[in-house]
Formats: C-alpha cells, sequence, structure tokens
C-alpha cells in the first residue's frame, strides 16, 4: 500500500486590507489620495506536514480557525498553497489538478454543496455531468444511489424541502459519485438524528471495508474514536501529533489524574505541595480529584494515599476528549 496524501511543509496566508468603518459596519474604500489601509497577514497553515495511507480513516481534530478547512481545500484542489507541496496518490494537486479531481469525492455537512431548489435526482444528474461520466452511465450510477441511500421516494422533491438527514444523504450520494479513491468528510453528521447517524455509521464502514482511505474532519469525539484509524490533531496551523484514538491518552499521560476518597485535610494538604501535582478539586462524596503536571507524579501520589490507608481510589485515563481540550483548551469546544 501506498501513501493516499502526502503533505510536505505546506504553508497557506491570507492578506486582507482592515479600514475604517462606515455607518453600516462595512470597510470604507480609501480617500483619493489617502494612504491605503495596512494589509494584514493571516498564517492558516504553518508548515503542515503529514502522511496518510491509502485504505486508512484519518481523523482531522481542531477547534474553528484551526486551519482543517483550509487544508482540505488544499487537498481537493479548491485553493492553491502558498508555499509548501500537497500529492494525493502521488500527483501534486497544483500541477496534476484534473488527474486529482477525478479520483476524489467531497462530502459536506450541514446545508452546503447543494442547490436547494433541484431535487436529490437533478442534482446527482449535474455532478454526474461534471465528473463526465457520461449520459449512460451516469443515469444508471444516480439511480444506484437514489436507492442505496433511501432516496428514491424524495428523489424528484427539491432539496430545500428534505430535512437534515434526508439532505446528508444527497451529499454521501454525491459524494460517491465517481467512486473515488479518496473521500473528504466535513463535519458529515451535522443535523443528523440518531437513526441517520447510525445509518451512515455503518454505510462509511463499507466504505472502509473496500479500501476507500476516507479524511475525515470532526468536532465529535465518540465519532473519531469509533471510525478513525489515526487522529492528527491541528490548532493555529500547526499539527499537534498523530495518534491512533486509542493510544492517543498517552500524550497527556503527564496530565494523568487520581481520583481518591480522601477526608484528611492535612493529608491534602501534603499532597497539594508534592512535586507534580498541579491541582487538587473536590469532588462529591468526599472523592477528590487529583491532577498531575509531571507523569512520575502518578507513583508518588499513589504511595502517599496506600499508606494512609485509602482503598478507595482509581487513576483515569484520559479520553481522546480529555487530550482535545487538554492540548487545545476551552477554547477549542466553542465549535
Amino acid at each position: 500500500m501506498g501513501l493516499a496524501i502526502e503533505v510536505d511543509g505546506l504553508v497557506r496566508t491570507f492578506r486582507f486590507r482592515k479600514g475604517k468603518k462606515n455607518g453600516k459596519g462595512k470597510d470604507k474604500a480609501p480617500s483619493r489620495g489617502g494612504k491605503a489601509a495596512a494589509a494584514k497577514q493571516v498564517v492558516a497553515l504553518d508548515e503542515v506536514s503529514l502522511t496518510v495511507d491509502e485504505g486508512e480513516v484519518r481523523g482531522l481534530l481542531g477547534p474553528n480557525g484551526a486551519g482543517k478547512t483550509t487544508l482540505v481545500k488544499i487537498l481537493s484542489t479548491v485553493l492553491l498553497p502558498t508555499s509548501g507541496t500537497a500529492r494525493i496518490l502521488d500527483h501534486d494537486v497544483t500541477t496534476s489538478t484534473e488527474w486529482v479531481r477525478s479520483r476524489i469525492g467531497v462530502v459536506f455537512g450541514g446545508e452546503r454543496g447543494l442547490y436547494g431548489r433541484l431535487s436529490p435526482r437533478r442534482n446527482l444528474e449535474y455532478w454526474a455531468a461534471l465528473y463526465r461520466l457520461g449520459f449512460r452511465a451516469g443515469a444508471t450510477r444516480v439511480e444506484e444511489l437514489l436507492t442505496q441511500f433511501g432516496l428514491r421516494e424524495f428523489a424528484d422533491t427539491p432539496v430545500d424541502r428534505l430535512s437534515r438527514g434526508m439532505k446528508q444523504r444527497v451529499h454521501l450520494a454525491r459524494g460517491l459519485l465517481s467512486r473515488p479513491a479518496l473521500l473528504f468528510f466535513d463535519e458529515p453528521t451535522i443535523g443528523m438524528d440518531p437513526v441517520a447517524t447510525r445509518e451512515f455509521r455503518r454505510m462509511f464502514e463499507e466504505l472502509r471495508a473496500n479500501g476507500t482511505t476516507i479524511l475525515l474532519t470532526t468536532h465529535d469525539m465518540v465519532e473519531a474514536q469509533v471510525l478513525c484509524d489515526r487522529v492528527t490533531l491541528i490548532d493555529r496551523g500547526r499539527v499537534l501529533g498523530t495518534e491512533s484514538p486509542r493510544d492517543i491518552g498517552r500524550w497527556i499521560n503527564e496530565h494523568e489524574r487520581v481520583e481518591a476518597r480522601v477526608e484528611d485535610a492535612r493529608l491534602l494538604a501534603v499532597i497539594t505541595d508534592m512535586p507534580g501535582v498541579a491541582g487538587v478539586e473536590p469532588m462529591a462524596d468526599g472523592w477528590v480529584r487529583i491532577s498531575m503536571s509531571r507523569s512520575e507524579a502518578v507513583s508518588a501520589v499513589l504511595q502517599i494515599i496506600v499508606t494512609a490507608g485509602i482503598t478507595a481510589l482509581r487513576v483515569e485515563r484520559p479520553s481522546l476528549e480529555d487530550v482535545y481540550l487538554e492540548l487545545i483548551g476551552e477554547r477549542g469546544m466553542a465549535v
């Protein structure tokens, strides 16, 4: 198996001018002969490098503004990089654009990417034409997808009149029109009810079984843990690291927590002053949560607790959500 995605030193910057606001809240144009507003540069991707194996399901996690969408846009040939390289199935996205586009599919979440006045059938026929599937092959493929995604009953209903869950099925069908080798999923379960989400995950597993490579952007920690082979955390345009969801907790082993029923105030004071203890937080029923700043502090805290004769204790292994919050911070949940 080769590499489906190969990104090396990818940089993307945006420049915009920030002028004075007029009464309507819009930027004023500079007056004739006046000085132009200074240009501000925003770095969306900062030396991003990563690889995704063929057949792998990779999760991409990060808060708003982290650079996830910018990265996906570059990989799907919608946006040019400022510098660095990005390759899809060993083809450069900037020099082999048409080849890359014929091998990928993009599935958006929410309301984006569909023509609301057109029916699911017409949407799919339009995209089949863009993919140059041919009239007969395109019509056959559209009918297959309408059946596969349970859309036949609503095939001729304007998309604007469909529920969010049904719209998302149209998104999925559109993304699979060309039988792509690589799929980009951008928040695919937004607006889905639990039944539709379960059905999506079933279809997702079918794609995995067929060897389709998938890059999934999501804020749903459970979704990432259930669906992904590996997860890449990205923040402020930089990759923080990549791991399997099961092993990702080791990134913050130094922040591992011990929970125990400690009612002796003097013992709590001793623990609070121990090297490597970041804090002691009261919990219900006399329990406390002891947070660490160094991994070696865990064994020292456990030893003093056990020596004191306390047996009601547990060591808490961080979940993917804990890692996300620890590395990115509370602002990462404002999505």
